[in-house]
């Protein structure tokens, strides 16, 4: 038992003890508050969804194609900065609290989204809903981690991904008639009475022990954090766009980024309460389903946001049919989920998925890298079905792993964190490949050669090219191609470094049923120590 110790500290210190901590609970009283935790689950993730195919037309409508990638960045830099507080609060004064509270801000902003009459508006209410989102995701998790032992999450891994599953496919569809058919201000209203629903039925259902703490929350550390994460995105979505590489702008953003980053760490290493405590990253499955996690959220922003715009301008899709056409992406994700969660739930073993999974992601970014303007619809769907089957290996089974490496007391921080790289994922995905996107257009455009009268592609919508000279239509397809092409050829190389991490995870035992009793016992003891 003392070798068993040693190792286990030298090797990983802050992994968790393998006996479950969670108050049973009769299933009757789980599936009630499952029904709360999927509709929050389904509030998060049709909003991004229904934006998605409506983005051509609302960036159209506003002048600012120019500023595409800010109207997901603001929402989702402002989600990366507010997951940690929330999943902390959460930890530190109850989170059944804290997560009405983000419902409450999430819809608030919803529905000033809806009223918005500029990109300034758009951006700075989206940033108001991504406030609030942060704690949608982490509350859901963190919720069910406090409900479900690990070894048992798989079973309703699969109710999950269903919920993902109908947002996926449902949010394009749902996003692309109300386009068509009303306005897109009605994509963000929608939001409002799917919210109050959410809300009745947590405050009913819910039931959490009351939590009191008397230590405060890390706001030095959540500022630093905050600051470095903006820094970073801004540098990305600036860097070579608006600004040279090597002008002050980038050169003092980052700065500022390394300066706020090395500040965070020195603060965390010594508060009482830590907003993301450094111990966690010592574990080093943890470490690892971070990294990749970052690069899910990298891929997944990318697909969702710049796929509609080559199926609607340069395929010729509508609103409403371009959300059909990412049906195969969503289903090749919601059929492996399923799968994958079943098994995990039956064996308790993952290790070989996130290898599997970096490694079909990135060769179905390498696929959609080669999309033309003669590519077929036929041919772009097998090849987002391959990236969402890649997806499907890797979206449940990082945060099952983050969670199963701390104490219960601690399922909060490691929710948010591990929601917290996905969403800086996306914040960094977003904005380098909108830079990307929109240089490599430009750069087309400006090979061609046409008169400036020709059209301006800052304003350009699907409704709006139909009325364009077929000389320049034909540049615009070129050019929506090329920034598609640069886009995931860029995110194929970057799945590289999840497919490099992937391979150090150890795949520990889970938690919870089906484990033998001895080896519950033998290993919690050997691996009881502090997550911080």
């Amino acid at each position: 038992m003392a070798q068993q110790q040693v190792e286990a500290t030298a090797d990983n210190p802050p992994a968790p003890a393998t006996q479950d901590e969670r108050p049973q609970r009769s299933a009757r009283e789980v599936r009630l508050v499952m029904i709360g935790l999927v509709i929050t689950m389904l509030l998060a993730m049709l909003d991004n969804l229904i934006v998605g195919t409506a983005m051509p037309t609302i960036v159209g409508d506003l002048h600012g194609a120019d500023h595409l990638a800010w109207v997901v960045t603001s929402y989702t830099l402002a989600t990366a900065a507010a997951t940690p507080i929330w999943g902390k609060l959460g930890d530190l004064y109850g989170r059944k609290g804290t997560f009405i509270t983000s419902i409450v801000i999430f819809l608030i902003g919803s529905a000033l989204a809806g009223l918005s009459q500029n990109m300034n508006e758009m951006i700075g209410f989206r940033a108001l809903q991504g406030l609030g989102a942060g704690g949608l995701m982490v509350g859901v998790m963190s919720i069910m981690g406090a409900l479900v032992s690990p070894r048992e999450r798989g079973k309703y891994q699969g109710l999950f991904a269903a919920v993902m599953a109908l947002a996926t496919i449902g949010g394009p569809l749902l996003g692309g008639f109300i386009t068509d058919h009303f306005s897109w201000h009605w994509i963000f209203y929608i939001n409002i009475p799917l919210g109050a629903v959410a809300l009745a039925v947590v405050v009913v259902t819910l039931h959490l022990p009351k939590v009191t703490a008397k230590a405060k929350i890390d706001y030095v550390g959540a500022a630093l954090l905050t600051t470095g994460i903006t820094s970073l995105v801004l540098l990305t979505t600036w860097g070579g766009h608006d600004y040279g590489w090597t002008s002050k702008h980038i050169i003092g953003l980052g700065v500022l980024a390394i300066a706020s980053l090395i500040g965070f760490c020195y603060v965390e290493a010594r508060v009482e309460e830590p907003m993301l405590p450094l111990g966690l990253f010592k574990n080093r499955d943890f470490t690892v389903v971070s990294i990749v996690g970052f690069i899910v959220g990298f891929q997944m922003f990318g697909g969702v946001t710049f796929l509609p715009q080559y199926q609607q301008l340069v395929q010729g899709a509508s609103a409403t049919n371009s959300g059909l056409l990412l049906m195969p992406m969503m289903f090749g994700m919601l059929v492996v989920s399923l799968v994958v969660g079943q098994y995990v739930t039956k064996t308790g073993k993952y290790k070989i998925f996130p290898i599997i999974g970096t490694c079909v992601m990135g060769g179905g970014a390498l696929l959609l890298s080669t999309l033309g303007t003669d590519t077929t619809r036929l041919t772009s769907a097998v090849y987002m079905a391959v990236l969402g089957a890649g997806m499907g290996f890797l979206m449940q089974i990082t945060m099952l792993v983050a969670q199963n490496s701390v104490e219960l007391k601690d399922m909060g921080v490691a929710s948010s964190t591990a929601t917290l790289f996905r969403t800086i994922g996306g914040s960094f995905g977003v904005a380098l490949f909108g830079t990307i996107y929109a240089n490599r257009m430009t750069s087309t455009i400006e090979a061609a050669h046409l008169p400036t009268s020709s059209g301006n592609s800052a304003e350009l919508t699907p409704a709006l090219l139909k009325t364009l000279s077929p000389e320049y239509r034909d540049a615009i397809h070129h050019a929506v191609s090329n920034g598609i092409h640069s886009v995931f050829l860029w995110a194929a190389v970057i799945s590289l470094i999840a497919i490099a991490a992937s391979l150090f995870l150890r795949g520990l035992p889970l938690r919870g049923a089906g484990q033998p009793a001895g080896e519950g016992a033998a290993e919690g003891a050997a691996l009881e120590a502090p997550a911080h």
